[in-house]
């Protein structure tokens, strides 16, 4: 059986992140469709660690993070 290289995805979109509203609730990591967030190692001004972007070059900014977001700290963007 021939394995398959990985293709090079471009990405559809990004996300954008206000980490000083992050209270680290994790939904945006917990719901990414694509497992594309993280917790970052950085804290913020409350002492939380904000989510971070793991693999921009996967994102298609469908924006489920924000969707899931109770601060409005993280929010997903198509390109055009």
């Amino acid at each position: 059986m021939e394995t398959k290289e990985k293709k090079k995805r471009k990405a559809k979109g990004t996300v954008y992140i206000k980490d000083e509203l992050c209270k680290g609730c994790g939904f945006c990591i917990e719901f990414c469709p694509l497992h594309i967030l993280a917790f970052s190692e950085k804290f913020n001004a409350k002492g939380y660690h904000p989510p971070e972007l793991i693999d921009d070059d996967r994102c298609s900014g469908c924006d489920i993070c924000g969707m899931y977001c109770p601060d409005f700290a993280i929010f997903g963007e198509k390109f055009k």
